[in-house]
């Protein structure tokens, strides 16, 4: 019996053409070896243990898309609130300055003093007074989305200045409609002192900008 007929079921394994007896057998060309695929020639394998590559890093973090950040409710109100205000001081403002104008004519008709001039005057004051802050107002909304602490700050002021006005107008007004302007122009400017003094305001005019 020869071990080396090839048709011998009790011959040891014949190897492949080429490979030398005593050495395991290795792969065929071109197969991946180990049961790991192999990645074609002239492209780099991918890296990190089989996740797939080029996702977006998490936001927030060193070359990550930054979501953009949403305005809170309470901004909202605020801006909201201070074009309403705006409005009320554009039309207070303009009435103001018709009926001052109005009144000296009339009183340049009858024969003027230096009492009436000096009210005109300070009427005129008032009048451009209002238009200025209605114009303010809009300013600060209008900066509300895209304005930083400055903004902040220039609201908090600002409202705050419309609460002591409010309270002057109420002690001082005497009752009537005078004092029903100032309660709804303390409640505005308390709404909008409220929203800009608390946490939710902080994180928004203090948010990264990119």
């Amino acid at each position: 019996m020869s071990f080396g007929d090839p048709n011998n079921p009790y011959g040891p394994p014949q190897g492949q053409p080429g490979q030398q007896p005593g050495y395991p057998p290795q792969a065929p060309q071109g197969q991946p070896g180990y049961g790991y695929p192999q990645a074609p020639q002239g492209v780099p394998p991918q890296q990190g243990y089989g996740y797939p590559q080029g996702q977006p890093a998490y936001p927030g973090f060193p070359g990550g898309n930054v979501m953009p950040m949403e305005m809170p409710g309470l901004m909202k109100t605020a801006r909201v609130l201070l074009f309403i205000l705006a409005g009320f001081q554009l039309l207070f403002g303009i009435i103001a300055g018709i009926a001052v104008g109005a009144a000296q004519d009339v009183s340049n008709g009858v024969g003027s003093g230096d009492a009436t001039d000096t009210l005109a005057g300070l009427g005129f004051v008032i009048a451009a007074l209002m238009v200025a802050l209605g114009a303010l107002s809009i300013f600060l909304g209008v900066k509300f989305k895209n304005g930083g602490s400055g903004i902040r700050i220039t609201t908090i002021v600002y409202a705050s200045l419309m609460i002591i006005g409010g309270l002057v107008n109420m002690v001082n007004g005497g009752g009537g409609s005078a004092t029903f302007g100032g309660l709804i122009s303390l409640a505005i400017a308390g709404i909008i002192l409220g929203s800009m003094v608390n946490s939710a305001a902080s994180t928004w005019f203090n948010r990264p900008r990119y």
